[in-house]
Order: structure tokens, then sequence, then C-alpha cells
């Protein structure tokens, strides 16, 4: 999955849910001036800006102690939205039948690299999808990013 080190997910992680919610996960985008550390939080209700504010505000004394990335970045700390991402195998068994917009880290599956289609199960590591009206079976480690899509024809 396109997530951040495991580092940083293990100082993020017990911030987010010692504060009462759930830790979603987390990505690191880009190198050096340009890095962005996005983290997705999720609660019953919605989630508000004050919500974000008083993570990120946790998550910057963290970071600031522990400095795991070099260089600067940017913190934006959000909700997951309607169409969240995915990080987890637990995720994708939470959200099945729902349609899912995947890309794997590299073409291997007939040489395609991005799917939509309806989650069917989750099997240990294998993804089941139900795509152009059949089953394919994708193992989780080849997906680079997931996200659910709520508008697809």
């Amino acid at each position: 999955m396109n997530q951040a080190p495991t580092k940083i997910l293990e100082l993020i992680e017990p911030v987010v849910t010692g504060l009462g919610y759930e830790f979603v996960g987390a990505e690191l985008i880009g190198q050096g001036k340009a890095s962005i550390l996005r983290v997705y939080i999720d609660a019953e209700g919605s989630i508000l800006v004050t919500d974000c504010s008083k993570v990120s505000h946790q998550i910057s004394g963290v970071m600031d102690v522990e400095d795991p990335i070099s260089g600067q970045y940017a913190l934006e700390v959000s909700s997951p939205g309607l169409e969240r991402p995915m990080f987890t195998l637990e995720q994708f068994s939470r959200f099945k039948k729902s349609t899912v917009k995947l890309e794997l880290r590299q073409a291997t599956l007939e040489g395609q690299r991005r799917f939509t289609g309806e989650i069917l199960d989750v099997v240990g590591e294998i993804i089941h999808l139900h795509v152009d009206e059949e089953e394919i079976e994708i193992p989780f480690a080849l997906i680079k990013k997931a996200r659910i899509v709520t508008n697809y024809k």
C-alpha cells in the first residue's frame, strides 16, 4: 500500500487512538520540501475541522520530538471522506460490497495495473473483486493504492 513508513505509522497511530479517533492510515508523499504527511482519521458521526486541528497539534508534537522524516514536510490531517482510501486488509473486509478502485505496484494481472470492482470477500491476504462480470483475486501485497468509489458506472 501507499502508506507512510512503519516507523511513522507506529508514532502516529497511538496519538490518534489515544485522542479517541479511528486511525484510518497515513501517506508520505514526495521528498524534501515538497513532502506531505497526510493522516486520515475517522469517528462515529463526522470529523470536524476542530478534530483535525486537535489531532494535528498532537501529531506535530510527537513528530518534532522523534523527527522520523528528514527535511521539511507539511502535515495534513483530514477525514477519509466518502471516497476513502484503504490501507489494511481489515478495511477491505469492513467495506465488502463497496466499489473500490485499485492501482497495483506493477502490471501483473493480464497486463493490467488498475482495476475497479466490488469487494466480494477477503480470504487470507487475497482480495476477491467482481470486475467486468468476473471474479478476480488480487494479493494484498500487490496493491499500491486503493480507494472506495461512490459514483462508478
